[in-house]
């Protein structure tokens, strides 16, 4: 297993380090991109104002919404040095384009190397990819890169169907699956059905992707305690996106996402884009270093996390992310609660009866927001209605509309045309 010489060292020379890395994407910036250039002009930023970490944070923060209007401006390249287009999810609003140069492409092969060996990782695994390899989806290309990097075997099965993801295992035997927990649930339903020994197979380990597995104090959550309660595998969860070209991996020991140093400054900021500390909720805040094409800085993701800083036991001496607890755009005011959807997903996770789900949140008439479960029960009737209301009563205190429907409705939802991985949150509000 790899450890890079930086997340070892001490936090001040962590700091030191993350300082320079800094001060050398502020020249790049200043030289190359336009968008920044004219950034620090509307924000009076000057070249000798920002010389530390402590007067960096003087530069305002960017958003989704300007990467979204002036997309093609944070290119530092010319288009003919671009060897690779992506696009985000489009989750929080329409797809952005992220441009990658070769060099940016061996830096994300590089991430996702350092952050499978951060999961234990080793030559000698076999890794069934249970996601999309295209549709300009760069996770995937990331992991299929960092596999290869790592030397291990890799098995490209793409997503869902669990009788070919089952007939792999059995046949190929791969040590790591990689895929989204709540499709695991599945896989473990089928092997029910069909009569297969989970625990006699091949996987000894899972890479969670999308969904959360764990709570913020890093005990398992219901779709993590789902599958570990019947498949006896070690699961690790990572949290990435997109936009910074990096990735948050758990270790052995399961204490949240570590940070890479080499590759990322990352902040967490309040609503007034001051620091929090530690344990406390902020909007993650990332710098990517190392970054040719589109490098982005002080740019807010828009996902809601704590962090911790103490040393971990795998020795290293780096920041560590929660689970995300949520998306800001995302926050849900309902008679007088503040919700995040992982919270409404995991108490439906949690029910039985329900088989799966969407929650739709829009605006009523007085423009406040509603919210309505799309639910595919285990039966419909009068008695699974009342069952079912009275468990969100008890959980909510309040009980939300419910709208039931069946399996063909709800797949539609949850997989609309061109979607890359499930949907489960469906935000119509005004």
């Amino acid at each position: 297993m790899y450890i890079p010489d930086i997340e070892l060292q001490s936090k001040a020379a962590i700091r030191a380090y993350q300082e320079k890395e800094v001060l050398r994407l502020l020249g790049y910036l200043r030289e190359f991109s336009p968008f920044y250039k004219a950034w620090f002009k509307k924000h009076d930023i000057a070249a000798d104002q920002v010389r530390s970490l402590e007067a960096f944070s003087m530069i305002p923060p960017v958003t989704k919404e300007d990467l979204q209007e002036h997309n093609w401006e944070f290119l530092c390249v010319d288009k003919s040095k671009i060897a690779e287009y992506t696009t985000t999810s489009g989750t929080l609003g329409r797809p952005v384009i992220i441009a990658l140069t070769e060099k940016d492409l061996q830096r994300l092969s590089y991430n996702e190397y350092i952050s499978f060996c951060c999961a234990d990782g080793t030559d000698n695994d076999i890794y069934q990819l249970m996601l999309t390899l295209d549709r300009q989806f760069m996770a995937g290309m990331a992991y299929y890169n960092g596999i290869r990097k790592l030397g291990a075997g890799v098995l490209r099965v793409g997503p869902g169907v669990p009788s070919m993801q089952w007939e792999n295992i059995q046949r190929i035997q791969p040590t790591v699956i990689v895929g989204v927990p709540s499709f695991i649930v599945k896989l473990i339903a089928y092997a029910k059905e069909h009569n297969i020994d989970i625990n006699k197979t091949s996987v000894k380990k899972a890479v969670c992707i999308g969904e959360n597995i764990r709570n913020t104090d890093f005990s398992l959550n219901v779709l993590g305690k789902k599958i570990t309660e019947q498949w006896d595998i070690k699961l690790y969860s990572t949290y990435a996106s997109t936009e910074m070209q990096t990735a948050f991996t758990e270790c052995k020991a399961g204490n949240g996402g570590h940070h890479h140093p080499e590759l990322l400054y990352v902040e967490l900021l309040d609503e007034n884009n001051q620091p929090v500390a530690p344990g406390e909720e902020g909007e993650v805040t990332i710098t990517t270093l190392g970054v040719e094409g589109m490098p982005l800085l002080r740019y807010k993701t828009g996902d809601i996390c704590q962090y911790h800083y103490d040393t971990c036991s795998c020795g290293r001496h780096t920041l560590r992310l929660s689970p995300v607890i949520g998306r800001k755009k995302q926050m849900i005011k309902y008679k007088g609660t503040t919700l995040y959807p992982p919270a409404l997903f995991d108490l439906l996770n949690d029910m039985e009866d329900v088989k799966e789900f969407v929650v739709e949140v829009y605006s009523n008439e007085l423009g406040t927001d509603e919210i309505l479960l799309h639910l595919w029960p285990r039966e419909e009737s009068e008695e699974m209605d009342r069952k079912i209301k009275s468990y969100l009563q008890a959980k909510l205190r309040v009980i939300p509309q419910v709208r039931y429907t069946g399996q063909q409705e709800i797949m539609r939802m949850q997989f609309p045309e061109n979607s890359r991985k499930p949907v489960k949150f469906l935000d119509n509000r005004n």
